[in-house]
């Protein structure tokens, strides 16, 4: 129970998050060796606390449980944990939700179903590069996309891809979306990156600026490949949010949502102001869509 606990607040992120963010980060083979590490004195840790737990009820008459390392309970723990820490890191790589989503095969046969997608672009990534080069880019790109994992791991939404300097996110339609989980997502990620803005400037020179678009509509969901399997989507929604983000591009907004995703959402979080920029034709697309503007009221945090 002891040891469990431990593990289960590590992985969650509510024991020593710090450490878990960096091993996280670490380069496969160091991730393995460092959470085998990390197990193994959670381990003792937990045996520990329970023997002095049992000692001091009187159940048990020394504070030390008989865990002698016999080559038997050795190999049965080295084989556990690495087979835990290899499954933990592929859900890292792949997503907890698509991880879950693949392990109940949910996606094995295809299914219609509606989701919101969020578009969000890096402004000024390619002038980043040219003035700083393709390495301190990536590092720019890749710390970006690192701050971005949060929010959307406590807004239940899931990272489907990275294109260049844009990555997608999304959302199904139902339970997860309550209190307008894409929009608190995407400005809880938006004001964590101008708390941190003195720390960009230091680090990189310059402070990352974003433009996102969201929209919402039925989509074909479905596993494809055979040596390399993904979670892919197929429909007009996904073509039409990223005809948003060029808009948004065009009209010099930060945040662009269509109405019809808003009107969905309910109401905005406190302190995010809706501006209706009207209707406007999408390439592609044959009925013009409404499209409304969202920023931070002034004065907000």
């Amino acid at each position: 129970m002891f040891f469990s606990l431990t593990l289960f607040l590590y992985e969650r992120g509510k024991l020593l998050p710090g450490l878990r963010a960096r091993v996280r980060r670490a380069a496969t083979p160091i991730f393995f060796a460092a959470t085998l590490l990390i197990f193994g004195c959670t381990f003792v840790v937990g045996t520990t606390v329970a023997g002095t737990v049992l000692w001091a009820v009187g159940i048990a008459s020394t504070p030390i449980l008989d865990v002698a390392p016999t080559a038997q309970k050795l190999t049965y723990a080295f084989v556990t944990a690495a087979l835990l820490v290899a499954v933990l890191r592929m859900r890292d790589l792949i997503g907890p939700r698509m991880f879950m989503s693949f392990l109940l095969g949910r996606y094995h046969k295809p299914r219609r179903e509606e989701r919101v997608f969020l578009f969000l672009d890096l402004i000024g990534s390619t002038r980043f590069a040219e003035e700083r080069g393709d390495l301190e880019a990536m590092l720019y790109l890749g710390h970006a996309f690192e701050v971005l994992a949060r929010p959307v791991e406590l807004y239940r939404g899931s990272i489907d891809d990275y294109v260049g300097d844009m990555a997608l996110v999304t959302w199904r339609m139902g339970p997860d979306l309550k209190d307008a989980a894409p929009i608190r997502c995407l400005f809880t990620f938006l004001d964590q990156v101008e708390r941190d803005a003195g720390e960009w400037r230091r680090r990189f020179g310059e402070a990352p600026r974003f433009r996102a678009a969201l929209h919402c509509g039925p989509v074909m969901t479905g596993e494809v490949g055979v040596d390399r399997h993904k979670i892919t989507y197929f429909g007009d929604v996904i073509n039409t949010t990223s005809r948003l983000e060029s808009l948004a591009k065009a009209l010099g907004e930060p945040v662009v949502v269509s109405a019809e995703l808003l009107a969905r959402l309910g109401q905005l979080p406190e302190g995010v102001t809706a501006t209706n920029l009207g209707r406007h034709s999408l390439r592609g697309r044959g009925e013009a869509l409404e499209v409304v503007g969202l920023r931070r009221s002034i004065g907000e945090d």
